[in-house]
């Protein structure tokens, strides 16, 4: 039987967060279900794009989660497909095109960038699900957030400083500005928060030693990172947390769906917002969920950006089911590690699976090892990896042997001058994939 709580939930509006963070898994469940079954008689009314692909639903059939199963999946694919016939923005708009008024989009790192539109509605709820990782980060209006970006159509940047204005944070935009002038506004603005990517937070910290600059005189308690996985891989945190002297927070986002998941201030897991999105781990063969402590693919359902809605996306994050309960005293699903990668990085070296994520985690816990790069080649019928890593020639052995004991594989490292590889304000791009290249 549905609860007070859940059955209130369209007319009165969303509870408060801390309300539904702590709530039984039923209440969590019956919410989303009311949440979804309201935002999508909106879709069916108006949206061109999900009235063909949902024609013929009856949503009164959606009476639990598991009635979910009765909705397709949304793929990238689609929606680059759904642009590229009805240019420039697509079906996937729910109200007229008066009624916008954001544009962003993906980088195209993985293909054509995909072009998004919020509604006013759909951009406020952005903030919000920003002020959640905000808070759970115990930012509060006695902060000043240092945004360590140059402002363009990636809409990372953007909903975060929205979010930070909402939580009543002082907000210092640091678009436009060399690493060294960042760090000088950092210390001149006695910034106490800094958002950006985990590449980027260590590359700060490289341009602060290689300036004389003192972090650990800087009032930088708490760091927040998106992007990449680097901030949920305990040895990334670790050099991050050490280089700074602050607590280091995940979040994860994208531009297509919402920023969906958070790290509380235990650090224990990385949460998803089950306020305002649907999670569903499935393996990627059968489509099943996986259990507890089992990865699986990322299906994810935004559950108030009904402008631009997204149902079931396939995410191709590939991620672990955590415990169903956290020192924090949320009951919000956990994801253990973050995005563990996406089955597009994945790597296939002599029968053994590898995302570079794991790489990265062997090569942050030794101290000498600044950055790296992975070339991805062919040798004969198999691919083969090799690795460039900024450290002293005589560290070589030692980054093998670990990298052996993690990965039960040889990999060979090259030793480059420290500065020899690139550096990354956005997304680290380390794979160089020469597969293709005649040999």
């Amino acid at each position: 039987m549905h609860s007070q709580l859940a059955a209130s939930a369209i007319a009165a509006g969303p509870p408060p967060q801390p309300t539904l963070q702590t709530a039984s898994r039923d209440e969590i469940a019956a919410y989303q279900i009311n949440r979804l079954r309201a935002g999508l008689r909106r879709v069916l009314d108006g949206n061109p794009f999900y009235q063909r692909k949902l024609a013929g639903l009856d949503t009164a059939r959606l009476t639990d989660l598991d009635a979910l199963r009765l909705l397709p999946f949304t793929t990238k694919g689609e929606l680059i497909a759904d642009q590229r016939e009805h240019p420039p923005y697509g079906a996937n708009l729910t109200a007229p095109l008066r009624d916008y008024v954001r544009l962003h989009q993906t980088s195209g790192t993985t293909g054509e960038p995909l072009r998004i539109l919020d509604t006013t509605e759909g951009w406020d709820w952005w903030a919000d699900c920003w002020v959640t990782i905000y808070r759970a980060a115990g930012v509060t209006p006695e902060d000043v957030v240092f945004l360590a970006f140059s402002f363009g159509p990636f809409i990372g940047f953007w909903s975060a400083y929205e979010g930070a204005k909402r939580a009543g944070a002082l907000v210092v935009p640091g678009g436009g500005q060399t690493s060294v002038q960042r760090l000088r506004a950092i210390l001149a603005t006695n910034a106490t928060v800094l958002v950006c990517t985990p590449t980027y937070a260590l590359h700060l910290a490289e341009v602060a030693g290689a300036e004389g600059i003192d972090l650990a005189s800087s009032a930088i308690r708490v760091t927040i990172h998106a992007g990449e996985p680097g901030a949920s891989i305990p040895s990334t945190r670790q050099r991050i947390e050490e280089s700074w002297g602050a607590r280091t927070y995940d979040h994860i986002g994208m531009t297509e769906m919402g920023a969906y998941a958070f790290t509380c201030r235990d650090q224990h897991a990385v949460h998803v917002n089950e306020a305002e999105f649907i999670a569903e781990i499935l393996d990627p063969r059968t489509g099943e969920p996986v259990a507890e402590g089992e990865q699986g693919e990322l299906v994810l359902t935004n559950l108030g950006r009904w402008g631009t809605p997204n149902i079931r996306y396939r995410t191709r994050d590939l991620v672990q089911r955590g415990p169903a309960t956290c020192p924090c005293g949320r009951t919000y699903l956990t994801l253990s590690g973050g995005v563990l990668g996406r089955a597009d990085d994945m790597l296939i070296v002599r029968g053994v699976n590898i995302y570079p994520s794991a790489i990265e985690g062997v090569l942050r816990a030794i101290p000498d090892v600044r950055e790296f790069r992975i070339t991805v080649s062919k040798g004969g019928a198999m691919d083969e990896i090799a690795l460039e890593v900024e450290c002293p020639a005589e560290q070589v052995p030692r980054v093998e042997d670990a990298l052996r004991t993690a990965l039960a594989l040889r990999v060979p490292v090259r030793a480059v001058p420290a500065g020899a590889l690139p550096r990354f304000e956005l997304k680290a791009r380390r794979v160089v994939d020469r597969r293709g290249e005649a040999s």
